[in-house]
């Protein structure tokens, strides 16, 4: 799967059921240091977005969630906007159909 490209779209079960198992929601903090975790060299242009995306949304309240094969996805309900990422593949912004699944899965539509 081109990585570059994921937005959710081609959702499968097992994909959808990784996501209501594992959606929690997230503060800044918390998602910084995940970020730390993830992101080791202060060059590294998709840390720069990661963190970007934070400060841009400063006192939201952020969900993660884990999809079967690795993509680590962060919703931010309030300005309904989105991220994905593979570590050490690429990452790109949640596009609708994904920001769609994350707020069914946040209300518990699965």
């Amino acid at each position: 799967m081109p990585f570059e490209k994921f937005d959710l779209e081609n959702l499968n079960k097992e994909r959808r059921k990784a996501i209501a198992k594992s959606i929690r929601t997230i503060n800044a903090d918390e998602l910084k240091k995940t970020g730390e975790e993830i992101f080791h060299y202060a060059d590294d242009p998709w840390r720069e977005a990661f963190f970007g995306f934070i400060d841009e949304n400063p006192g939201a309240t952020f969900h993660h969630a884990v999809t079967s094969d690795g993509v680590n996805v962060i919703y931010c309900r309030d300005k309904d906007k989105g991220m994905w990422f593979l570590p050490g593949s690429g990452m790109g912004p949640l596009q609708e159909r994904g920001r769609k699944v994350m707020k069914e899965m946040i209300a518990g539509v699965h």
